[in-house]
């Protein structure tokens, strides 16, 4: 059985961290720079990077930062934002990424995804999926939250691993930024349905949240981002609370 994965979660704007609540109102946190040197010295399992202004200037200061900061990070580094083709997936690849995160263009156009396995290998294939609750219904947006789909959340990740992707990164847009938990019910319907590994995302605002995570669901990764950026958690911490708890983990020498 793999090890349960903790992620620190970055979301870009230009060249600053920035961290929202439901997709909105983001305000500055920091450097990127910075945190990948801190999250790698706090025995992260991996680090990833979201461009969520997706511009070309962002594009171009992304790409800046992925050659910067990859020099110094020993962990594996994925990456995403505005990635739109095979050759966008190339360059962040050679500038210093291991894994790439495709959203929007994943859920355009499914032949994507499978042009991108086969090219660049599955291993390197992360797709994104944003989703919002509404009562009983399960909406699939694109365009960092800003567009509705028709597409039907749980047929939907069946069909991106039916396509060639690696591993999903699930996003709950309610629960975003908003530190109260994950989706769990949700979380676990998925990561119940599919056999690559699912990364979840949206609400860990402290440690019992992201065990229960782990026990309550057969998810393989937690993307973090509030909990680090607000008060004095770190990956170091988090990883021995889950050690403690039974979880199985990489064990740091």
């Amino acid at each position: 059985m793999l090890k349960k994965r903790v992620i620190p979660l970055i979301l870009l704007s230009d060249d600053n961290i920035v961290k929202g609540k439901q997709f909105k109102n983001h305000v500055s946190t920091g450097n990127p720079r910075t945190a990948v040197k801190v999250y790698v010295s706090q025995h992260c399992d991996e680090v990833m990077f979201i461009d969520i202004k997706a511009t070309i200037n962002s594009k171009k200061a992304l790409l800046s930062i992925i050659k910067e900061t990859s020099i110094n990070c020993n962990v594996p580094f994925t990456v995403g934002g505005g990635v739109k083709n095979l050759e966008d997936i190339r360059q962040l690849l050679l500038s210093g990424a291991d894994k790439v995160l495709i959203t929007t263009e994943a859920a355009k156009d499914f032949k994507f995804i499978s042009d991108a396995s086969n090219k660049f290998g599955k291993q390197c294939i992360v797709i994104g999926i944003d989703y919002k609750k509404n009562n009983d219904n399960f909406e699939v947006l694109i365009k960092n939250g800003n567009i509705k789909t028709s597409l039907n959340l749980f047929d939907y990740a069946l069909q991106v691993e039916k396509y060639g992707a690696g591993e999903i990164l699930l996003n709950c847009i309610n629960n975003d930024g908003m530190m109260t938990g994950y989706d769990l019910n949700t979380i676990d319907k998925i990561s119940s349905m599919i056999n690559i590994p699912l990364i979840a995302c949206g609400g860990a605002g402290n440690f019992k949240h992201i065990e229960d995570l782990f026990i309550k669901t057969s998810a393989s990764a937690a993307a973090c981002a509030s909990i680090f950026n607000f008060g004095d958690n770190n990956p170091f911490r988090l990883r021995s609370y889950l050690k403690n708890a039974g979880i199985d983990v990489r064990t740091v020498k």
